[in-house]
């Protein structure tokens, strides 16, 4: 949350600097080193929607998605505030996600978005055939490439804690709706789908 939407922050208060390709690959980078740096931890659960995804599939218990939940949030929540704090006010919302369409097609990227995600996590860190040291790479590209042609559609949320940060502490809660529904939905289908082709393991 502060570096991804710190690097929009930082685009809108130095003209456009970053850029866009410079945001994807922020929150990408982030996110990468976010799952090298905590997965052995905790799993780097860091969006409420994978974790529901998770437990709704059974690789993760329920009575600790009920934990995690509220703390993803209040992480949100605390880096919003840090960067109101440190730029003296909103700018650019502090990242606010606001869909550039309508909502129903805004619904539809954002779902289809973290599909996507959620399908790559499924099949780097339930499956015991993906190549276990690549995960955070796989990952963090995923959000890297979601971010670069969803980005200026939705803002490429993927994840309500993302969205639910800014929303509060800007406050901007234009369509915010999307940025529940949209991520969980999405959640819930990439996981089935890659429950659904994943082959058992054979022992040869």
């Amino acid at each position: 949350m502060f570096a991804g939407c710190g690097a929009i922050v930082l685009d809108h208060e130095r003209g456009g600097s970053l850029g866009a390709v410079g945001i994807a690959a922020a929150f990408g980078l982030v996110i990468m080193v976010m799952v090298y740096a905590t997965g052995h931890l905790s799993g780097a659960h860091i969006n409420p929607a994978v974790t529901i995804a998770f437990a709704t599939t059974r690789h993760f218990p329920r009575r600790e998605a009920l934990a995690y939940v509220p703390a993803q949030l209040l992480g949100a929540v605390a880096a919003a505030g840090l960067l109101r704090l440190v730029w003296h006010g909103s700018p650019a919302h502090l990242g606010a996600t606001v869909p550039s369409v309508g909502t129903g097609a805004a619904l539809v990227y954002e779902t289809v978005l973290t599909a996507f995600l959620m399908f790559v996590i499924m099949a780097v860190a339930t499956d015991a055939r993906a190549v276990g040291a690549a995960a955070a790479i796989a990952i963090g590209g995923t959000v890297a490439l979601d971010a670069l042609f969803g980005g200026g559609v939705t803002g490429a949320s993927m994840n309500p804690a993302r969205s639910f940060g800014p929303a509060l502490v800007s406050p901007e809660w234009t369509s915010f709706w999307i940025y529940l529904v949209g991520p969980i939905a999405g959640a819930l289908i990439g996981a089935a789908l890659y429950q659904l082709i994943r082959a058992p393991n054979t022992v040869s």
